[in-house]
């Protein structure tokens, strides 16, 4: 493939501008895939391809033809991503006003972070629950339980509050968390 392509290069230098278009056959997707990727867009990724190939073209004479083409290739496309990256502005700014509006501006249009009053109830109903289910929970899977998932200890630190060996505190907490599914499914 590369001895093809360093072929049409010389026929290009020489003049003939059809050997360029089976450079271009020859990478055009892949060069697309990379602009793609670079831009998420697909229109600008088309641009930047068809740019980075015209580019190619009127510099060949200064390719070096002990590298691969496609390497040179892809770095002139990679620039010129780069470059439109950097020179796209936002298409909107958050401090403009919002048409239609008297006093909005597009900082309103962000979603709070902080849940809902609903979900809200339902998180603290949720943890109500599983508090109960915990309190039913044999004394042994209780403080593993606790220990594990509402103090978030490791489980060293678990064996050595508890004076249990290691082995011990991973049965008991899969058994207690077993057995708290098992409770949490008649709730």
């Amino acid at each position: 493939m590369e001895a093809i392509v360093k072929k049409r290069i010389k026929q290009v230098i020489k003049g003939d501008q059809d050997a360029y278009g089976e450079i271009v056959e020859i990478y055009k997707n892949s060069v697309y895939q990379l602009c793609f990727r670079m831009l998420g867009n697909r229109h600008e990724a088309e641009d930047m391809a068809q740019e980075a190939f015209i580019r190619a073209f009127v510099n060949i004479k200064s390719f070096n033809q002990n590298l691969k083409f496609s390497t040179w290739l892809f770095r002139i496309a990679t620039n010129l991503c780069i470059d439109r990256m950097r020179k796209k502005k936002p298409d909107y700014y958050l401090d403009a006003d919002v048409a239609g509006t008297e006093g909005l501006n597009m900082y309103s249009q962000i979603p709070s972070d902080t849940p809902l009053p609903e979900k809200e109830l339902e998180s603290l109903e949720l943890q109500e629950a599983v508090q109960k289910e915990i309190l039913k929970l044999p004394e042994k899977y209780r403080s593993a339980i606790v220990l594990k998932y509402i103090e978030e200890l490791s489980l060293n630190e678990i064996s050595e509050i508890l004076d249990l060996p290691l082995g011990t505190v991973k049965t008991r907490i899969h058994r207690g968390r077993e057995a708290l599914r098992q409770q949490l499914r008649y709730v």
